[in-house]
């Protein structure tokens, strides 16, 4: 009888390696997820398909984390016209030469607080005309992108006291303090605590890995601080930090919603429309983003297990918001909103609505009552005060019930 259930139990172990071989090496459609039941999606297709973005795309993140440090180095109760609280946070890690500064308005209130939380690009001081902010010894230089010193100068993109006055806490970081967004050889940030030969193997971790990695610590100050309501966070970035947003709240769950703008190619845009920037544009002009093994998909995107509403698909069944812009032709404005579309089946399989509208809806007219939002902003390639309006709504619905 022993034998008997000693046999048994290799059968099963057999059986269910077995299946998750065959998810692992299934190639999904290029339309609506097809998925037979919750159970399905939970055991065998997302495990696959978060895998193929972890080791294909982005690249795995070390396992054993660093221990921080943190340290106010800024605070003011009455900021924002005494409208919010002001932290600054420097977080430390051994073996790192600078920490991630990271800056907080937070809306006072006799309870804690849900946030948006994210990165920038040019700095925090960037982000506001608070002439207290400290500037990061990481800040631009006039060979990365937004090179422009002034304070300030990013304040259209972090509308401080809309998202305050709208019981939100802001929580952003600058993207150099976490990793340089330029190919250094991994030499630099995060990677020099953790890379002991100079470049990581291919399938280990990418520029924007190693920024949701930190959007991560960050989140772990969030759960140490009294002030937020650390079930009630939103990871939010535009451009490829919307690909980081995306990314993030995959890889960690305690990210109770993903907002991405204008994300495009390598975020929530559909790879075989190959519209627009392609994902051999990315690894040649930023080979530092993904994992090496990104490569095999240059001008092969048939070749992708799954396209990028799998991607989307991964923050399920937590909400997420695809947002476009109609100028912005580069980013496959209808490949977002597809993107979205076809992941929207695996909210269904939880009973919760995804997108209604069959098409891409026309601009300024929202799909953001259910638990996946779509919106087409007239304009660039940019994020506005109408994009933060239409995130503010969401997550009202979302984390105010």
């Amino acid at each position: 009888m022993k034998q008997f259930f000693y046999l048994l139990s290799i059968v099963a172990s057999l059986t269910f390696f077995s299946g998750n071989a065959v998810a692992q090496s299934q190639k999904y459609e290029v339309g609506p997820l097809k998925v037979e039941s919750r159970k399905a999606w939970e055991k065998q297709h997302r495990p696959a398909i978060y895998n193929f973005f972890l080791t294909e795309v982005f690249g795995r993140q070390p396992q054993k984390q660093p221990k921080p440090t943190y340290k106010t180095i800024g605070y003011d109760d009455k900021a924002l016209g005494g409208k919010a609280i002001r932290k600054e946070v420097a977080i430390s890690f051994e073996g790192m030469d600078e920490p991630m500064l990271v800056l907080m308005y937070i809306p006072h209130s006799a309870k804690p607080v849900p946030a948006f939380v994210g990165i920038n690009f040019k700095g925090n001081h960037q982000t506001t005309t608070d002439p207290a902010i400290t500037i990061s010894k990481n800040a631009p230089k006039k060979s990365e992108l937004g090179s422009d010193p002034e304070r300030g100068a990013a304040v259209s993109r972090w509308p401080m006291e809309m998202i305050v006055e709208a019981g939100y806490a802001v929580v952003t970081v600058y993207r150099g303090d976490i990793d340089p967004d330029f190919d250094d050889g991994f030499k630099n940030g995060v990677h020099q605590i953790f890379n002991s030969q100079n470049k990581p193997k291919a399938d280990e971790w990418g520029t924007i890995s190693a920024w949701a990695w930190g959007l991560s610590r960050v989140m772990d100050y969030i759960e140490s601080d009294k002030l937020f309501d650390k079930k009630h966070v939103a990871v939010v970035g535009h451009s490829r930090l919307g690909k980081t947003a995306l990314w993030a709240a995959a890889t960690d769950k305690r990210f109770a919603m993903a907002i991405s703008n204008d994300s495009g190619e390598g975020g929530a845009a559909l790879s075989s429309r190959r519209h627009g920037e392609l994902i051999r544009d990315l690894n040649k002009n930023f080979p530092h983003w993904f994992c090496d093994n990104y490569n095999k998909y240059s001008d092969r995107e048939q070749d992708l297990m799954i396209d990028h509403h799998g991607l989307v698909a991964l923050v399920a069944p937590r909400p997420v918001y695809v947002a476009s812009a109609t100028l912005d032709d580069w980013a496959d404005p209808e490949g977002e909103f597809l993107s979205a579309k076809y992941a929207s089946s695996v909210w269904e399989l939880y009973g919760k609505k995804g997108l209604k509208s069959e098409s891409q809806p026309k601009p300024e007219q929202p799909d953001n009552d259910g638990w996946v939002g779509y919106h087409l902003r007239t304009g660039k390639h940019d994020i506005t005060a109408y994009d933060w309006a239409q995130y503010i709504k969401f997550a009202n619905q979302h984390f105010r019930k």
